[in-house]
């Protein structure tokens, strides 16, 4: 890890001042503008494929804590052996490939119900506004499908994606092309264990927390695994083919 590099402090510089910056100005609403919507939500842009990753939750500290703690511990090292542009393009197209796999991901799931509501006999607008009340009294959607179908399409609808940790899931996975020996260890689970072994098991566990029920809080586990494909292929592709540092 060692000293801090020039672009991780600049990053994490930016992601703190945007943290505050909500506090600061409450007359604007500046993390509705910058969240990644869903495309179908009316609040959704394309730049907040970008500007999500500068966005924490604000009522949690320790979600931009540990962001910004994992972008120091592994992002170091792969700024110090890559080069400040290649980190950078690197760590920002992790970051898009995450929020895209992350909206695919919703998609797939939003559609399979938003069928069942068309077949139904609703129209979009009639979906489109129910899912913005978040509620309705329509009968066709109470006997059509389940309260908890509803609710998970409502919350696709209206969810608010933010946070770094796509990104960071890119550094940790480059992290162990590079350094596959490293020994990484858990807060809850302090037993040292190779990078090589470790995040593999670290990502299969956000596969499984995706798939079932039993996820714990709100994780865009998705979004961890987009952003760990996309920090494989580029940095694999890098290693095979020995790229030099781009200053």
């Amino acid at each position: 890890m060692g000293k801090i590099t020039e672009s991780i402090k600049h990053l994490i510089i930016i992601n703190v001042i945007l943290f505050i910056a909500p506090k600061l100005f409450q007359g604007i609403d500046l993390q509705s503008l910058f969240a990644l919507h869903f495309p179908e939500n009316s609040g959704f842009g394309y730049w907040q494929y970008l500007t999500h990753i500068f966005m924490h939750s604000q009522y949690s500290f320790s979600h931009i804590l540990f962001n910004m703690y994992g972008l120091w511990a592994f992002g170091t090292p792969l700024e110090q052996t890559w080069g400040r542009n290649k980190f950078l393009f690197f760590y920002f197209s992790a970051g898009l490939g995450a929020g895209i796999i992350y909206t695919l991901v919703n998609y797939y799931q939003f559609n399979q119900i938003y069928d069942v509501l068309i077949e139904l006999g609703l129209q979009k607008a009639e979906i489109t506004s129910i899912l913005e009340a978040g509620q309705t009294n329509d009968l066709r959607v109470i006997n059509g499908i389940t309260q908890e179908q509803f609710n998970q399409i409502a919350s696709l609808f209206n969810m608010q994606a933010v946070g770094a940790s796509g990104a960071i899931y890119g550094v940790l996975v480059a992290f162990g092309i590079l350094f596959p020996n490293a020994k990484l260890a858990l807060i809850f689970f302090p037993v040292p264990i190779a990078a090589k072994y470790f995040i593999p098991v670290m990502i299969l566990g956000d596969f499984f927390f995706g798939v079932t029920k039993y996820s714990v809080g709100n994780i865009a586990h998705f979004a961890h695994i987009g952003g760990a494909i996309i920090g494989f292929a580029i940095a694999w592709y890098w290693k095979q083919n020995q790229f030099q540092r781009w200053n």
